[in-house]
C-alpha cells in the first residue's frame, strides 16, 4: 500500500468560537473609527483558541492547516469581512473621510485603466435586483452602511506586531498538533487598492504603493517558514464591477497591472511557500456575470506561487476543471481547486468528494492535487455544516488517495 496521499487544505476563514466572536465585540475603536484595540486577555483567548482549531482540523483530515483567520476577526460595528478589512488596521496613510466612495459606475476608459468605485454596481446584482433586494430571497444585501477608509497619505505597513502574533498562534498549534504545515492569508496589492485613492498620482501608483506595503506581510509569513496565501478575489470578480462589460482583452489588460504588481511583491520569496488564493466573490448570488475561468487562468499562472487555489465545486463554474486540459501547469507547481463549497449548506458525499479530485488528477497528474474548499467557510455557512464539509473533504480525499497511489 502507497503511502502518498491527497493533500487536504482550505481556503482560510472558519468559523470564529462564540467566545471569540464575543471578545470581539467587546473590543474599543481608536480615534480613527477603524483600528480596534487589542489587550493581554484577548491575546490568551486568540491563542488558545487558535491551537484548539488547528487540533480540530487535524482530526478531520486536513493536513495543511491554517489559523481560521482568527487573527483578522473583527467587531461587526465595521464589517468589511475579515479577509479584507483587517488590513486597514496595519497600514497607516489611510482615513475615514465621510464620502460615499462607492457611488459612482465602474468604467473602463481605456484598456488597463478603470475606475472601480461600486461594489453595489456589480452587474450581477442589477440583473437580479429584486432577488437582491429581496430580504427573504436568501441573497439580499441589505443597505452597507460601512464607513470605508480611502487612502490619503503615504502607505506603511504597521502590522508588524499583529502578524507576528498570527505567526507565533499558528505555530502554537502547529507544534501542538504535531503538525509541520500550515499557512496564514494575505491580502493583494489589487485588492487592497480598491478604496479610493486621494494621495497618489495614478491608480497604477496606488496599486505598487500597496504592494511595497504588503511586501512585509508576505515576508514575515514565509521568513516564519510558513506558507502565506494572497488572497485575491479582485483578479476575477472585478470583471463583474466594470459596465458597460469590457472585451476579454481589456480585462486581461487592467488585471496584468495587478498581476505584475503582485509578483514585485513578492520578489524573492521562495515560491513553495507562496499559494494563490482565486475566487470570484463568493457572495452566496446567481454568478450568472461572473468571467470565464479560461480568460484568466494564464494571468493567474504569471503569479509567482508554488500553488494555485480556485473555485471549483460550486455549480457556476464546476465545469471549468476541463480547463487544465487545455492548460499546462508549470513544472513543480499545485493547483488547489475547491472540492466542497461554501455556497449550500448541502454537504458533499465522500463519493462526489472522490470523483471530482480524481477529475483534477486525470489532467495535472495526483501528485500536484490538494483538496480544498471554494472560498473561506467561516460567515457562509453554519459552524456544524462548515465541520461537517471539512469531514466529507477529508474522508473524500482519503478515498481519492486510496484509489490513485493504490
Amino acid at each position: 500500500m502507497s503511502s502518498q496521499q491527497i493533500p487536504v487544505s482550505h481556503a482560510g476563514s472558519l468559523p470564529r468560537t462564540p467566545e471569540l466572536i464575543a471578545a470581539n465585540e467587546a473590543r474599543t475603536f481608536a480615534e480613527d473609527g477603524f483600528t480596534l484595540d487589542r489587550s493581554p486577555e484577548f491575546d490568551a483567548l486568540l491563542t488558545g483558541a487558535v491551537v484548539d482549531l488547528v487540533q480540530r482540523q487535524k482530526d478531520l483530515g486536513v493536513t495543511i492547516v491554517g489559523d481560521g483567520e482568527y487573527g483578522k476577526a473583527m467587531s461587526s460595528a465595521v464589517d468589511y469581512g475579515a479577509w479584507w478589512g483587517y488590513v486597514f488596521q496595519r497600514v497607516s496613510g489611510l482615513a475615514l473621510t465621510g464620502e460615499d466612495i462607492f457611488s459612482q459606475p465602474n468604467v473602463l476608459s481605456e484598456p488597463g485603466h478603470v475606475r472601480l468605485t461600486s461594489f453595489p454596481n456589480r452587474r450581477d446584482w442589477t440583473i437580479f435586483k429584486d432577488a437582491y433586494t429581496d430580504p427573504t430571497s436568501g441573497i439580499s444585501t441589505g443597505k452597507n452602511a460601512t464607513p470605508f477608509p480611502a487612502t490619503t497619505g503615504a502607505l506603511q505597513y504597521t502590522g508588524h506586531e499583529a502578524i507576528a502574533s498570527d505567526i507565533a498562534n499558528l505555530k502554537a498549534g502547529l507544534a501542538a498538533a504535531g503538525l509541520e504545515q500550515g499557512f496564514i492569508t494575505s491580502l493583494s496589492p489589487g485588492s487592497g487598492a480598491r478604496i479610493a485613492n486621494r494621495h497618489y498620482a495614478t491608480e497604477e501608483e496606488h496599486i505598487w504603493a500597496w504592494a511595497e506595503v504588503m511586501r512585509e506581510e508576505y515576508k514575515a509569513v514565509t521568513d516564519a517558514g510558513l506558507i502565506v496565501q494572497i488572497d485575491d478575489p479582485s483578479i476575477a470578480e472585478n470583471w463583474d464591477q466594470i459596465t458597460p462589460e469590457p472585451s476579454v482583452e481589456d480585462y486581461q489588460a487592467f488585471t496584468r497591472i495587478r498581476v505584475e504588481a503582485l509578483n514585485h511583491a513578492l520578489r524573492g520569496l521562495p515560491t513553495e511557500q507562496v499559494r494563490f488564493h482565486l475566487c470570484w466573490g463568493s457572495w452566496h448570488g446567481p454568478h450568472t456575470t461572473d468571467v470565464e475561468f479560461k480568460h484568466i487562468v494564464d494571468l493567474m499562472l504569471e503569479i509567482d506561487a508554488g500553488s494555485y487555489s480556485f473555485e471549483a465545486a460550486n455549480v457556476r463554474h464546476e465545469h471549468e476543471w476541463k480547463v487544465w486540459r487545455d492548460v499546462r501547469l508549470p513544472e513543480g507547481k499545485k493547483i488547489v481547486p475547491g472540492i466542497v463549497s461554501h455556497a449550500t449548506n448541502v454537504v458533499e458525499h465522500p463519493e462526489l468528494v472522490a470523483d471530482r479530485i480524481e477529475r483534477f488528477a486525470s489532467v495535472v497528474g495526483a501528485e500536484n492535487v490538494v483538496a480544498s474548499t471554494d472560498c473561506g467557510l467561516g460567515g457562509r455557512i453554519h459552524p456544524q455544516i462548515a465541520v461537517a464539509k471539512l469531514a466529507a473533504l477529508g474522508e473524500g480525499a482519503r478515498l481519492a488517495g486510496s484509489r490513485l497511489f493504490g
